[in-house]
């Protein structure tokens, strides 16, 4: 077996040219911990935000990064079943990507972090899971328990974790509200199953809202964005409708949306997912509800382009250029 491997790291604070490939010693898992060999990872909106300086962590140099891998299990450490070896799984974000990452052909992680899933799905797929699925999963499942008759709202509608909160709001049988900027992808977007489609450049958000609701507004909204739109969403909901927030892609501050929390007995709930990580019985109903959606084939993740290792500043590059649909994915090997 050979004794180096090609990792990610980086080295200072930047854009995606601080990212570099680099042989680095296979490290031996330790205790509670496994070896993967990577067959493809995803990137997260979190792995920009990390590689910049404006994470809820800051990196310590030499940093690795990256949450979500496909691979198989090659060794374990201490107090972990040797049966696990040779087995497929893929990975859920709980633990710390500067210390865990999961760039490169190898990857030591929590033998916590494992997570099965079905085999119709390609590495690539398997490797899309659960930052979407699990962000998606808490607030329209869990908390806001979406069903027949409820609209849900998704700023942002071309990412991953949107098109995820759009799955899972069919499968409940709830119609989905997509917002794009831009009416470059509406097509693709009514294909992939969003029944609306608000193009928020060339409309008008609150009265489209109120068009294809009949008036009633948005049961739940589901807002990775924040900042000035935070008052416009706020005027799509309907009475006692929830507001989730998972995300901050617009820095600027956001005015709490005094005036239509209280004409709607609105609820806004700031929603991550390492709140399930503090409820092992939660987390392993979400891992079980997604399994089955994911074996059903009503969840079933959208991979929209694929790059190679040696191509990881160009992949960082396409992500931070917000063109994408669907998840962005690193093929390993």
């Amino acid at each position: 077996m050979p004794k180096t491997a090609k990792f990610v790291q980086f080295h200072r604070l930047g854009g995606p040219d601080v990212l570099k490939v680099e042989d680095l010693p296979i490290q031996e898992p330790g205790k509670e911990e496994v070896r993967l060999r990577i067959r493809a990872f995803s990137l997260n909106r979190a792995e920009a935000l990390f590689r910049t300086g404006h994470y809820v962590i800051q990196p310590q140099f030499p940093s690795k990064l990256g949450y979500e891998a496909s691979g198989v299990v090659e060794a374990v450490g201490p107090g972990v079943d040797e049966n696990l070896i040779g087995k497929v799984f893929s990975t859920i974000p709980n633990f710390s990507f500067s210390r865990y990452g999961v760039y490169g052909e190898i990857a030591v992680v929590p033998v916590t972090s494992l997570a099965a899933y079905p085999d119709h799905l390609t590495p690539e797929e398997g490797a899309s899971i659960w930052m979407q699925y699990l962000t998606a999963y808490g607030p329209l499942v869990h908390l806001g328990n979406v069903s027949t008759g409820d609209f849900v709202l998704l700023p942002a509608a071309s990412s991953s974790t949107a098109i995820a909160a759009m799955e899972i709001a069919k499968a409940e049988g709830a119609k989905s509200i997509g917002i794009t900027r831009t009416a470059r992808k509406k097509d693709d977007l009514l294909s992939l199953g969003y029944d609306h489609v608000i193009v928020s450049d060339e409309e008008d958000t609150v009265k489209r809202v109120a068009d294809i609701t009949d008036g009633e507004g948005a049961r739940v909204i589901y807002d990775p964005i924040l900042g000035s739109g935070m008052e416009i969403l706020a005027q799509t909901a309907t009475y006692r409708g929830i507001y989730f927030t998972y995300g901050l892609l617009d820095p600027r501050p956001a005015s709490y949306p005094t005036f239509s929390a209280m004409s709607k007995a609105l609820t806004i709930r700031a929603w991550a997912v390492p709140e399930l990580f503090h409820d092992p019985e939660m987390l392993r109903k979400a891992k079980e509800y997604i399994f089955r959606r994911l074996s059903e084939g009503t969840l079933k993740p959208k991979v929209g382009r694929v790059f190679a290792l040696d191509q990881i500043v160009e992949a960082h590059r396409f992500m931070d250029s917000n063109d994408q649909i669907g998840k962005i994915v690193v093929k390993v090997g």
